[in-house]
C-alpha cells in the first residue's frame, strides 16, 4: 500500500505524462503550420482539444477519475488519432489497428464495469446484479461501442471519402479489417470483464482490480448512503 507521498509523486509523474503528450501534439500543430498542411493543422488542433474533453466531463458530473485513468486515456487518444491518423502509423505499421481496438476493448471493458460497479454498490440505489452479469454487461458495452465505432468509420469512408476502414489487401470492401476490429475489440473486453469477474468473486488482486478500488477510493460520495 502507498504512503501519502508515494502516493503524490505517482500522481505527479502521471500528470506529467499527460502534459507531455499534449505538448507533443501541440509541437505537432505547430509543424503542420509552418508546413502550411492545413487540414492536418486543424485534425491535430481538434485531437488536441479532444485529450481534455474526459477530464472535463468528470468535473461536470463532479467524478475523479484516478490519474492512471487520465494518462491512459489521453494516451490511446494519442496514439490513435494523433500517430495514427495524421502522422499515418495505420499504414507504417500493420498491426497498429489491432493493437488499438484490443486496447479500446479492454478500456472500454473498465468504463463497463465500473458503470455496473457504481450503480450496484451504491446504497442510493435499489439494484443488486450478480458478478456473472456485471461482467456480462461490461462486454456487452464494450462490444457495442466497438461497433458503433466500425459504423462511423463506415460513414466517414461513405460520405466523406475518407480511409477509416483501411481496406485491406484482397478486400477493398473494407469488411475484413471490420471483422478483425470487433474480434480484437472482443478478446480486449473479455480480459477485462474475466479480471473484473474474479475481483468481485474472490477479491484478486490485479492491475484492473487495482484501478477499480482507485476509483472507488477518490469518489466514495458514489458509494455512500448519506450522498
Amino acid at each position: 500500500m502507498k504512503n501519502r507521498g508515494e502516493k503524490n509523486w505517482f500522481d505527479i509523474l502521471h500528470r506529467c505524462l499527460v502534459v507531455f503528450l499534449r505538448l507533443t501534439i501541440t509541437v505537432g500543430i505547430v509543424l503542420e503550420l509552418i508546413q502550411s498542411l492545413w487540414m492536418n493543422a486543424a485534425v491535430a488542433a481538434g485531437i488536441l482539444l479532444l485529450t481534455f474533453v474526459p477530464t472535463q466531463f468528470a468535473n461536470r458530473i463532479k467524478v475523479k477519475i484516478p490519474p492512471e485513468f487520465e494518462v491512459i486515456t489521453v494516451a490511446f487518444i494519442f496514439a490513435s488519432l494523433f500517430l495514427g491518423e495524421t502522422r499515418q502509423y495505420y499504414s507504417r505499421f500493420w498491426w497498429w489497428d489491432i493493437a488499438l481496438h484490443t486496447t479500446s476493448g479492454v478500456l472500454l471493458g473498465v468504463l463497463g464495469l465500473l458503470l455496473v460497479y457504481v450503480l450496484n454498490e451504491t446504497p442510493r440505489v435499489e439494484l443488486h446484479m450478480r458478478p456473472g452479469f456485471v461482467a456480462f454487461f461490461a462486454f456487452c458495452f464494450a462490444l457495442a461501442t466497438g461497433a458503433v465505432w466500425e459504423m462511423f468509420e463506415f460513414g466517414m469512408d461513405r460520405f466523406f471519402g475518407m480511409n477509416m476502414q483501411k481496406p485491406m489487401l484482397g478486400d477493398p470492401s473494407g469488411l475484413t479489417d471490420t471483422m478483425i476490429d470487433l474480434i480484437v475489440d472482443a478478446v480486449g473486453a473479455l480480459v477485462v470483464t474475466i479480471a473484473g469477474y474474479l475481483y468481485m468473486k474472490r477479491g484478486n488482486d490485479s492491475i484492473i482490480d487495482r484501478g477499480i478500488r482507485r476509483f472507488i477510493d477518490r469518489n466514495p460520495r458514489l458509494f455512500s448512503a448519506s450522498s
